[in-house]
């Protein structure tokens, strides 16, 4: 089976980003990369901001905000007034699961493929309210058809008080049919939280069209947008019952804006958040997400090749337009969270390239990721070194 083919670069893309030239960056992934030109748009906000502090943050910040919400949801087709705008989606999943009343008893189920933080959220709140948590092995190489089957099978209606799936796994880079969760769930009268993390700007995502009463992603990783930049999108029969994890002064406006407002957080990295949405359509996103994803599997297949692993043995993302792919280390490497950091760490330092090491499962795992700014002879450099530096073990 031959390698595909990088696609063509896309010119001048690499000069919108402020990374060092002298690092390969193949983890955008992980907290993203702001272009210069967004950077400047929060900055002249910061400017506004301690200009005048009184009158930033009490002359209509509030409305703009909205403004802001609105132009957020609009691009990823949800209600803009069903959605707030908060830090990042883990802020949003704490919000949902201390919203939903949970009690005694009941159950929250997730898969194995979960994000860290929104288990170690999920057990917090377990643990506060007497609600259980219960996790759903899901194989890494399961269809679509076994992943909506093993969800039917593991719901039990009456009890499973919340279901959390992932929409683009961040430890497996696996992309679920959420939509089909979803229905199923609710077929048992179970509502679904979907953390769509890794959606925003990378997939072309319709949130109303999945129909999930919760929907949470970040726009700081593939929206461009400043970090600390996310929506939570949210079912209109759950609205009244959304809380703000700190009441300030718009709690009496209800959803959204009591959720959005915190009082003298630095709300600039959301009003700049369009400048992030305008960058990538002057690029174009149907032209970015297909150049991103192409060059993702190029990376995952030459650095596959060196590490001697078998094409049929790659994890395939499940759809088209992933821009994460996920490479198996040699066996006993980066078993556990903390190895797969040093080795993450490792990488870094001797061959100035930022990746992804994941444990999951009990095995350890490169992640890459594709965005305009990279260039296959990237992938190829790590390729060539990589090999070594894990002999070195």
């Amino acid at each position: 089976m031959s390698v595909p083919q990088p696609p063509e670069p896309i010119p001048g893309a690499r000069l919108l980003f402020s990374l060092d030239p002298a690092v390969s960056h193949l983890n955008h992934g992980s907290f993203g990369a702001v272009p210069i030109g967004v950077q400047r748009a929060q900055q002249r906000l910061r400017d506004e901001m301690e200009s005048n502090p009184l009158r930033f943050f009490t002359q209509g910040l509030v409305d703009r905000i909205a403004h802001t919400r609105r132009h957020l949801a609009t691009f990823l087709g949800a209600d803009p007034d069903g959605s707030a705008l908060v830090g990042n989606t883990t802020t949003a999943v704490a919000v949902v699961l201390q919203s939903v009343g949970l009690q005694p008893g009941d159950e929250v189920l997730s898969t194995d493929h979960g994000y860290g933080a929104v288990s170690l959220s999920i057990q917090r709140e377990c643990r506060r309210t007497g609600a259980v948590s219960r996790v759903l092995p899901i194989p890494l190489d399961a269809t679509d058809e076994q992943i909506v089957q093993a969800i039917r099978a593991g719901l039990r209606p009456g009890r499973t008080r919340l279901l959390v799936v992932d929409q683009l796994t961040s430890a497996t880079a696996r992309l679920f049919p959420t939509a089909a969760v979803v229905a199923v769930a609710h077929e048992n009268g179970v509502p679904v939280l979907v953390d769509a993390a890794h959606a925003p700007g990378m997939l072309s995502t319709t949130v109303s069209s999945i129909g999930a009463d919760f929907w949470a992603g970040n726009l700081h990783k593939w929206g461009y947008a400043p970090r600390g930049t996310a929506l939570l999108a949210v079912a209109p029969q759950w609205r009244d019952r959304i809380e703000p994890l700190v009441v300030s002064w718009e709690q009496d406006a209800g959803f959204p804006a009591r959720v959005e407002w915190q009082a003298t957080l630095d709300y600039t990295s959301w009003l700049a958040a369009p400048a992030g949405l305008f960058t990538l359509r002057s690029l174009g996103v149907d032209r970015v997400r297909a150049h991103n994803a192409a060059l993702a599997a190029y990376g995952q297949r030459v650095v596959g090749d060196a590490l001697g692993v078998p094409p049929a043995q790659l994890p395939d993302p499940g759809g088209p337009g992933v821009a994460l792919r996920l490479l198996p280390l040699p066996a006993g490497m980066a078993t556990t969270i903390d190895a797969a950091r040093a080795l993450q760490t490792r990488i870094g330092e001797r061959l100035a390239t930022e990746v992804a090491v994941m444990s999951w499962n009990g095995r350890g795992w490169l992640r890459l990721t594709g965005q305009v700014y990279n260039t296959a002879d990237e992938y190829e450099r790590l390729a060539v070194r990589l090999p070594a530096l894990l002999a070195q073990r």
